[in-house]
């Protein structure tokens, strides 16, 4: 049975207490509490959806550079846009950023929670998030970082996302919201990480009820993973690794990248028929195979073969076109001494 936390004061007192000291300093973090700029907010925040802080400050400082204000995301093209994001992952969180942005400078930024969960691609927790750190706003926010946290100080096993909203709307320091939340996403991710929380370390321990029973990383039970689907494809390098064939990706997955040209197979077809209807659609000639590559997304592990092939069609530039990890991989194969006179 889930317990009741039994002083609301004592907790939020001492975790903000400590993240005063020592929450993480981080770029999207400039200005005061509750008023901090909103562009930067939603770009961090949109980022990080899908990647961890340590690798999405790199990837976070390249975007604003290349789009310093939502002005210039407005006004700049998708290809553009999807080139910056290049390396994050999940590309239609860059479309709806694009197409965000425009309703922005059409319209103004959002001055609610509900205005923020109209604009594509924000969610509850992005829209909770950013109206409490740009508007100081009373929204409780609700990620992994937070599930964890509640999940331990209530020891409660397989914590719903209505569970945990509840909880976390709750506990929701309310002359504090901007920093309660960001406190709560520090501690998850600092502190009481998944697989070794430094328990002594944390600020709120008297008030844990897993750490009470001595298995605070039996909180919570790990969930049910969807199974990965297998794809099999094969692709041309049309050209060299720096100026080949590039054909335009669709679907929401890789929607808007270029990509070299490639084929699924269907299920228990033969690499070699998939090859022969790929280069048929190209009217190319195949070469010899160049080798295999991997990489899994979202719930799909893709098997690329990438072969060498000639073909009268008109090359680009690799480096001006927003390609996916896979076809940097497939690229990559080029490279190999001995190949294009390398």
């Amino acid at each position: 049975m889930t317990r009741q936390l039994p002083d609301f004061s004592a907790l939020r007192r001492n975790l903000l207490r400590w993240f005063d000291h020592a929450g993480r300093d981080l770029p999207w973090r400039q200005g005061p509490e509750g008023g901090r700029d909103p562009y930067r907010v939603w770009v961090a925040e949109i980022l990080l959806q899908q990647t961890q802080v340590s690798r999405g400050l790199h990837y976070y400082q390249r975007f604003l550079d290349t789009f310093p204000t939502v002005e210039a995301l407005a006004a700049a093209p998708q290809d553009a846009v999807l080139k910056a994001w290049e390396g994050c992952g999940y590309y239609a969180r860059a479309r709806n950023l694009h197409r965000a942005a425009g309703l922005v400078v059409a319209q103004g930024w959002p001055q609610t929670y509900d205005g923020w969960l109209a604009l594509p691609g924000v969610g509850p927790y992005t829209a909770a998030a950013v109206s409490s750190l740009s508007l100081n706003e009373p929204r409780a926010v609700n990620d992994g970082n937070v599930r964890r946290v509640l999940s331990r100080l209530l020891a409660e096993a397989q914590p719903s996302e209505k569970w945990v909203q509840a909880q976390a709307d709750a506990l929701l320091a309310p002359e504090r919201p901007a920093a309660w939340n960001e406190a709560l996403m520090d501690l998850g991710a600092t502190v009481c990480t998944p697989k070794a929380p430094t328990c002594d370390r944390c600020p709120v321990r008297a008030h844990c009820a897993a750490l009470a029973l001595g298995r605070p990383t039996d909180y919570p039970a790990p969930k049910v993973r969807a199974a990965v689907r297998e794809v099999r494809a094969v692709a041309l390098l049309i050209g060299t690794p720096d100026c080949a064939v590039l054909e335009k990706r669709d679907g929401t997955l890789l929607g808007g990248l270029s990509g070299l040209p490639s084929e699924v197979l269907g299920e228990n077809e033969p690499p070699a028929e998939a090859l022969a209807r790929l280069c048929a659609r190209l009217n190319a000639t195949p070469g010899p195979l160049l080798g295999t590559v991997g990489h899994t997304m979202t719930h799909r592990r893709i098997t690329l073969e990438v072969y060498r092939a000639e073909a009268d069609a008109p090359c680009q530039q690799v480096a001006q076109a927003a390609l996916s990890r896979l076809d940097h991989k497939a690229l990559a194969l080029g490279r190999m001494p001995g190949l294009f006179g390398l």
